[in-house]
Formats: C-alpha cells, sequence, structure tokens
C-alpha cells in the first residue's frame, strides 16, 4: 500500500501532466504566446517551490520549535479532525487570500507578485509563477509549518493536495465548470460550487488584462481553495464567463532571473519597475488598465 505522504506530494504532480497534456492536444503550448523567457519562469516556479522553498522553511521551523518549544510538538495531535481542517483553512488559505490581496494594492509586493501576471495566457503552468521571496515571506506556509509541528501533519497530507487540486484547475485551459453552465439543471450546483471554492471562471476574471470587458476583475477575486473569502469580504465578481484578454499593463519584458529573484537581482532598463525597490516607472496594480508607453 503507498504511503500517504506518497500520494499527498503525487496527486498534484500527476495532474499537472495529465492537464498539461490535454491542454497542448488543445493546441494551446504550439501557438501560444509564451516566450523561452516564460517557460523558463514557469518550470523554474515548479521546481523551486515544492522542493526549495517550501522544505526550508519547514526544516526552519521545526529546529526552532524543537530549539525553543519542544514541550509544545505534536500538542494537538489529538485535536479534533474538524478543528485541524479549519486550523489549516483559516490560518494558511485565509492567510494567503490577504497576502494575494495586498499583493494588488502595495507596489512593492506586487514586484514580486508580477511573474504571475504578466504571461498573457492561462493554462497550469501560470499556477505557481511568482518570485522566489513571495513565496518565502507567504505567512500560510510558514503557519502550515506551525501547525504541522504541533501535530497537524496527517491533516496537512490531504488537505495540501486538495488545495493544489482546486488551485491548478482554477489556472487550467480545460475550464471544467463550464460544464456546470451549460446545462441548466446544475445551475443550483454551480451556484453553491463557484461561491465555495475557485474555479476557472473567477480565477480566469483575476487574471483577465481589464474590467472594460465586463468579465475580468484583475482587483478582486483573490482567493486559492476557498473562494468564499472573496464573497465575504467583498471581492467577488461572478459572471460564469472567461476572459480572452490576459496579463497587466506594465509590459516592460525582464529576463527570468530578474523576475524571480529581484530584489536581490535588479533590472539594468532604468524605465522598469524592476530597475529598483522605489521607481518612478512603479506599477499600481491596484489602477485600471491603460497602455504602457513610457
Amino acid at each position: 500500500m503507498a504511503h500517504p505522504e506518497l500520494v499527498s506530494k503525487m496527486i498534484p504532480v500527476v495532474l499537472l501532466l495529465v492537464l498539461g497534456i490535454l491542454e497542448a492536444i488543445g493546441g494551446l503550448y504550439f501557438e501560444d504566446k509564451r516566450t523561452k523567457n516564460d517557460w523558463t519562469i514557469e518550470v523554474i516556479s515548479l521546481l523551486t517551490l515544492p522542493t526549495l522553498i517550501q522544505p526550508a522553511i519547514f526544516i526552519l521551523v521545526f529546529w526552532l520549535g524543537l530549539q525553543c518549544f519542544p514541550q509544545y510538538e505534536n500538542q494537538y495531535l489529538n485535536l479534533g479532525i474538524g478543528w485541524q481542517i479549519l486550523a489549516f483553512l483559516i490560518l494558511d488559505d485565509m492567510t494567503q487570500y490577504w497576502w494575494h490581496r495586498l499583493s494588488h494594492v502595495n507596489r512593492m509586493m506586487w514586484k514580486l507578485h508580477r511573474p504571475h501576471h504578466v504571461v498573457e495566457e492561462m493554462g497550469v503552468m501560470v499556477t505557481y509563477r511568482n518570485a522566489v521571496l513571495y513565496y518565502a515571506l507567504m505567512p500560510g506556509i510558514w503557519l502550515s509549518a506551525m501547525l504541522i509541528f504541533l501535530g497537524m501533519g496527517y491533516v496537512y497530507l490531504f488537505y495540501l493536495p486538495i488545495k493544489l487540486t482546486v488551485i491548478i484547475l482554477a489556472h487550467s485551459e480545460t475550464k471544467w465548470d463550464s460544464f456546470l453552465y451549460k446545462h441548466h439543471f446544475l445551475h443550483p450546483i454551480a451556484w453553491i460550487v463557484e461561491r465555495t471554492i475557485s474555479t476557472p471562471s473567477t480565477h480566469f476574471a483575476h487574471h483577465g488584462l481589464t474590467a472594460d470587458d465586463g468579465v475580468s476583475h484583475p482587483n478582486g477575486n483573490y482567493g486559492n481553495l476557498l473562494f468564499i473569502w472573496d464573497v465575504l469580504f467583498g471581492t467577488a465578481k461572478i459572471t460564469r464567463q472567461y476572459p480572452t484578454t490576459f496579463g497587466a499593463w506594465n509590459k516592460i519584458k525582464e529576463p527570468w532571473y530578474v523576475q524571480l529573484l529581484f530584489p536581490l537581482i535588479r533590472s539594468k532598463k532604468p524605465e522598469s519597475e524592476l530597475h529598483a525597490l522605489i521607481t518612478k516607472n512603479d506599477y499600481d496594480p491596484s489602477i485600471e488598465h491603460k497602455e504602457f508607453s513610457r
């Protein structure tokens, strides 16, 4: 019988492969707008989060916990499963909602989240596109490590692949939720689903270039696993449609190492927002789309 930890890690890997193949069959990766630079960003991001960033955070938290608070190791091992799930939903998923939302209103944070939005297409490869520091500083990963130290690791083996499945599907061009919208008898189910978890329709809207199309919602729909955070905090927009134009209005292209390693490596272009921590050309992501012509 397969070890639960191995199964937990393999679920998102298999899902990425299956959806990637389906997207390729649909033509996404043959006549797409991705450059070699985009592919490099996506592959490196896909590899570094689960193999370097998350493990490093977990090791550091466990080490600090054993050094400073050894008496709390597995303190909540026997806590009810429902309470453990709630702890992850609040301390991981809800905090990620606010982290994501902050990156769309704070110009400094935007520079770390920028790689996720400058790509002009969707697809599963977009899922992990973010600067290294965006994930390294993400509160939800640190808090999840603390919960595991406190004894909630077994629940995490189930929680994480479920969360990643929803997030990966929400970025996929397979648009699984369209089935719910095509059949009228499924609309009541769709009403519940689209207000509970992130779907391609709601998340594609977040990646849309401009709200002028009546579908996109670049400054909203921040939810990752649960979309209910957007509903509760007033940032939800549900149209059951999909934008046709994606990206961000700052179209200055940067090498993959600048986008992923900023501010450790900065752009050599003075007109780029990644030239320094603060520049006169800083992109304010809370402002609606306009052509970047400077």
